[in-house]
């Protein structure tokens, strides 16, 4: 009878732990970096809602509700990095057009994770 011995059996099964372990370390990175893009998107959309509601009612949205409530947004997201809808919003000092009535109200949103991106950038300067 032939078979394999033990060295061969523990060498297979090293090989495959090592590449366990390589494919592991990929899949955690690949899903951090899909968490980046969707709050990258999530931001740029909800950006894109408070630009717009400022422009048509000329003055500010004084929450991320106030968006979803004038249907400019279907729902205030939940933010990828902290699994919440905690974003934090920056007031206005500044005015959108020559027209616009008030700069009370919010005109940024930022994420509200204390954690870094695979570049090193905090998500809350994002």
């Amino acid at each position: 009878m032939r078979g394999f011995t033990l060295l061969e059996l523990a060498i297979v099964i090293t090989i495959i732990i090592i590449l366990a372990t390589i494919g592991v370390g990929r899949f955690t990175k690949s899903m951090e970096m899909t968490r980046e893009a969707a709050l990258r998107d999530d931001l740029n959309e909800m950006r894109k809602a408070i630009d717009n509601y400022t422009l048509d009612k000329k003055t500010p949205p004084g929450s991320l509700d106030d968006l979803k409530d004038a249907e400019y947004l279907r729902d205030v997201p939940t933010d990828p990095m902290t699994h919440q809808k905690d974003w934090n919003t920056e007031a206005c000092d500044y005015q959108l057009s020559t027209d616009q009535d008030s700069t009370t109200g919010i005109c940024n949103v930022r994420s509200s994770s204390q954690g870094a991106s695979v570049d090193g950038s905090l998500y809350s300067t994002w």
